[in-house]
């Protein structure tokens, strides 16, 4: 096992070397240890906090390291929360681009390679994409179209759209900075496959202690998604700062890929459907379908709608703001949103949906 395999736990190589160590999966949980106890962190600091790395790093060994990744993803396939999963691949995915941009960049300057760094060819053809990115001088790449529309496919913010690309002999030209977040989503999308996992007894049995953690963890995480009435003005400050934006400033397009996700999906939670929230932030009609079609992602198969991040994940994008004392006492903004309606007169509080000026 090595140092490369412990940062980077989804390569072919690092998977391969677990295989190689011969590690019984039962027999390392039920022997519990650092692995287990790094898994647990991993899964904890993803729902909470966006990041998988750990808090404190030199108190790991590389095998500890490398072991916690499929525990790790044993725990959020027996959590059975909303959106575990998928906020799990998500701040794995955001970990690994953290850690290789800062490979890539330390190759870039010829810095030494000692301690084995990721090189970006390495990690094109661990995706199998080394014969679809061509480098073209300057920090900038061309990428073949089918491997682009694969890659670009969940990122909602227009600039990825294809018709606002220039098309030339099959490929797109990329900057450096989007082919890394073009690979952050090819990580994504390998971190998701397979899971949730089914975990037979003599695996699950053994973590039942980890997992009631990470439950009273994360209890915050499954905030209530249903009210009878959308009053903007009793929304949490991190949103009512979102939706500002959205009306009166850059445009709901403008907002960045997490603000716009997280403003759009605490609306639908909150009540909207794709036409209130078009309504509401303003959306000009040539940009409504971009909207339409992200709500319909947010959708699961039986329609549920994916959970807005929770306050501390708020606080990492940047739009935890203007704080107040009952942003003191919660911890999803939800929960903010039914704390307010619980204490609001009801004479006080009118629906947007049925106030002809649409105002709050």
């Amino acid at each position: 096992m090595e140092r490369l395999h412990a940062r980077y736990p989804f390569l072919d190589a690092s998977r391969a070397a677990v295989e190689a160590a011969g590690i019984d999966l039962a027999t390392l949980v039920s022997e519990g240890g650092p692995a287990v106890e790094r898994g647990h962190e991993r899964v904890r600091r993803a729902l909470l906090e966006g990041t998988t790395a750990a808090e404190e790093p030199r108190t790991w060994s590389t095998r500890a390291e490398l072991l916690s990744y499929p525990i790790a993803r044993v725990l959020v396939s027996l959590l059975d929360v909303p959106g575990a999963t998928e906020k799990y691949a998500a701040a794995e995915a955001a970990t690994a681009r953290e850690r290789f941009v800062d490979d890539f960049e330390a190759d870039l300057e010829l810095k030494s390679a000692a301690g084995g760094r990721l090189t970006l060819d390495r990690l094109l053809a661990d995706f199998e994409l080394a014969g679809g990115v061509e480098p073209t001088g300057d920090g900038r790449f061309d990428l073949d179209v089918t491997a682009y529309l694969g890659l670009a496919a969940e990122l909602d913010d227009e600039r990825w759209h294809l018709a606002r690309r220039p098309l030339s002999g099959g490929t797109v030209p990329v900057r450096r900075p989007e082919l890394y977040t073009l690979l952050r989503e090819a990580v994504g999308r390998r971190v998701r496959e397979g899971l949730p996992l089914s975990v037979p007894e003599a695996i699950e049995a053994p973590l039942s202690s980890e997992l009631a953690s990470i439950r009273r963890a994360i209890a915050d995480l499954d905030p209530p998604t249903s009210f009878d009435t959308v009053t903007p003005g009793l929304f949490p400050p991190c949103m009512r700062a979102l939706l500002s934006q959205a009306r009166d400033g850059v445009g709901l397009s403008g907002l960045s890929d997490n603000s716009r996700f997280s403003l759009v999906s605490f609306l639908l939670a909150a009540g909207l459907d794709a036409e209130g929230v078009i309504d509401l932030c303003d959306v000009p009609e040539a940009s409504a379908e971009t909207i339409r079609a992200q709500v319909e992602r947010l959708r699961d198969d039986d329609g549920a709608v994916a959970v807005p991040p929770s306050c501390t994940v708020m606080d990492e994008y940047g739009d935890c703001v203007d704080r107040d004392e009952t942003c003191e006492t919660i911890r999803h903004p939800l929960s903010y949103y039914e704390a307010r309606l619980q204490r609001t007169p009801d004479d006080r509080v009118t629906d947007w949906r049925r106030d002809e000026s649409g105002a709050s």
